[in-house]
């Protein structure tokens, strides 16, 4: 077994041949989600396997972030936050919300997220969280607000 203390992570985007292989880390941890062509993709690798991800879908005047994930043997060991740091530009790049599952609320508050009201988020995505809600999800609405 690996010493997950020593773990490093390189932190940078994806580039689009590799796509299949966050696709087989999400099938693995996070069957819901799957990335696609037209994301911005982030990721945390070792020297051998992708172990992070975070994707971020564009619109207009805005962008959601979604489908992070950390392999569960390395959570709780800051990587989560690290990715986040890492795409600070692309958190920059434009408005950026994410819906955070009640749980993971902290990670975001660290990462530069505040808590906004449902009704400040672009209708679009006020309606999906509603539907994610309907379907049993906790969810909290954050916008990135770094400094």
């Amino acid at each position: 077994m690996t010493d997950l203390t020593k773990t490093t992570l390189s932190f940078h985007p994806l580039e689009p041949l590799r796509l299949p292989l966050v696709n087989r880390l999400y099938k693995t941890h996070y069957p819901a989600g799957k990335a696609k062509k037209d994301e911005i993709i982030w990721i945390g690798e070792t020297a051998t396997s992708i172990e992070a991800v975070v994707r971020f879908q564009q619109y207009d005047d805005f962008q959601l972030m979604t489908g992070m994930l950390v392999a569960p043997q390395l959570r709780q060991q800051g990587f989560g936050l690290a990715l986040l740091n890492a795409c600070h530009l692309q958190l920059m790049a434009k408005p950026c919300y994410c819906f955070a599952f009640s749980h993971l609320e902290s990670l975001y508050l660290k990462a530069q997220f505040s808590v906004i009201a449902d009704d400040a988020l672009p209708l679009s995505l006020a309606h999906r969280i509603e539907r994610y809600r309907v379907g049993g999800k906790a969810l909290t609405p954050m916008l990135y607000q770094a400094g």
